[in-house]
């Protein structure tokens, strides 16, 4: 009863603008939502009386929809804009294996403060130099412009993060970025050489290739 006056209050135009979004990127973004002419109070009303559930700064879902596949990734991307999806969460972004993280990892520079978040949970990864710039691509996820480690280049990382997420792991992604043609065997040895880790991931790549 109490959610039917709620979404009465809401006017039926509102809610058929945020549908439209929660569609189009599989959550309400409040730069969208403003674009589309919806007040930023009005989603604010909304939240508290639980016709929007809020996931992050400026991003929204519709209560009781489904998220998105990759909303947890495009809702760091948007807040983290200096941060790099790395590792475990780049391999799932690349569809590379099939190890799916409760976290998502993040590579930030040293000189940065660390990223907070009530949702979802990080692992923080702090790098300079070459691992802040070799391999690294954008892609839209979810409808956010997203910045994340190149196929070749994070299965070099797994390898280099062999300790943290498993030597399994590095070489199912190998085999599978191989496999599927999504890199070569030379672009990987590129990174390998650029990441100082080409003593590692050599065998392994000799053996596939």
């Amino acid at each position: 009863m109490w959610m039917d006056i709620v979404y009465h209050m809401a006017s039926t135009p509102t809610l058929s603008v945020l549908r439209r979004l929660a569609r189009q990127h599989g959550l309400v973004r409040a730069s969208d939502a403003a674009r589309a002419g919806v007040h930023p109070q009005t989603l604010g009303r909304l939240v508290r009386s639980g016709v929007l559930q809020r996931l992050g700064r400026g991003r929204y879902r519709l209560a009781g929809s489904p998220l998105g596949p990759h909303a947890d990734a495009a809702a760091v991307a948007s807040r983290v804009p200096r941060g790099v999806l790395c590792l475990l969460t780049a391999l799932r972004l690349h569809g590379l294996g099939t190890h799916l993280p409760g976290e998502v990892w993040v590579l930030v520079p040293r000189s940065a403060g660390r990223p907070r978040s009530a949702w979802p949970e990080l692992r923080v990864w702090r790098a300079s130099g070459a691992s802040l710039r070799v391999g690294i691509e954008e892609m839209v996820v979810d409808g956010v412009k997203t910045r994340v480690t190149g196929a070749s280049r994070t299965v070099v990382d797994c390898f280099r993060r062999r300790s943290v997420v498993g030597v399994e792991v590095a070489i199912e992604a190998l085999r599978a970025g191989l496999e599927g043609r999504r890199f070569t065997a030379g672009q990987v040895a590129e990174h390998a050489r650029a990441l100082r880790c080409w003593t590692v991931v050599r065998p392994y790549l000799e053996a596939m290739s």
